[in-house]
């Protein structure tokens, strides 16, 4: 970061949340700032009215954990992704613009991918998922495949609240399967894409 541009050497850092892709705040760092977000991976600003350091959350509890940073081509704007603890703004808002920090509900699949993901790499006792990653390609696909068809059953009975019912299971057993091969329903959604254009 270049830190020099500015007088006051504090560089403006954008917070976004890395789940809903929501602008949550801006703040201001210093180089100190910056590190000590690096070292600790919870946000630390330079508050221009104190003129200090303060950590983000550390009244309120609300912490705002790190996920990536990035710098603008400029290198004097930073673009802090988190995972916030609550409400950013001081006024108990979501967001310093008083918007509901909410992803829309295709954006839960990234989300339900990310937990799916940690899922493989960690292999949880107990958890269902763990239990499907075990059991290895060829009993996932087999589950997912047993999963379409009760979604078709309920698609063509006419009981519309198993159809979308079933339908989630369907999505879910999907992205497992993903996961297993080493892919995302990120991966998916790019080859529609190259489809519609």
């Amino acid at each position: 970061m270049d830190f020099s541009k500015d007088p006051s050497g504090l560089v403006p850092a954008i917070i976004q949340d890395d789940n809903t892709g929501k602008v949550l705040m801006l703040g201001y760092m210093n180089q100190e700032a910056l590190e000590k977000t690096k070292n600790e991976g919870i946000v630390t600003f330079f508050s221009r009215s104190r003129q200090k350091l303060w950590t983000k959350g550390e009244t309120s509890g609300n912490f705002l954990h790190v996920v990536s940073m990035a710098e603008d081509c400029d290198h004097d704007t930073l673009l802090i992704k988190v995972h916030p603890d609550g409400p950013v703004c001081h006024t108990g808002t979501d967001t310093c613009w008083g918007e509901t920090n909410e992803a829309n509900d295709v954006m839960f699949l990234k989300e339900l991918q990310d937990f799916i993901d940690r899922r493989h790499v960690e292999m949880p006792d107990g958890s269902y998922t763990t239990s499907l990653f075990k059991k290895g390609t060829n009993k996932i696909a087999k589950k997912f495949g047993e999963e379409s068809v009760e979604c078709v059953i309920g698609a063509v009975s006419g009981d519309d609240e198993n159809f979308i019912y079933e339908s989630a299971d369907v999505l879910y057993h999907l992205i497992v399967l993903l996961a297993h091969k080493g892919y995302r329903i990120e991966d998916v959604a790019r080859e529609l894409r190259s489809r519609h254009h």
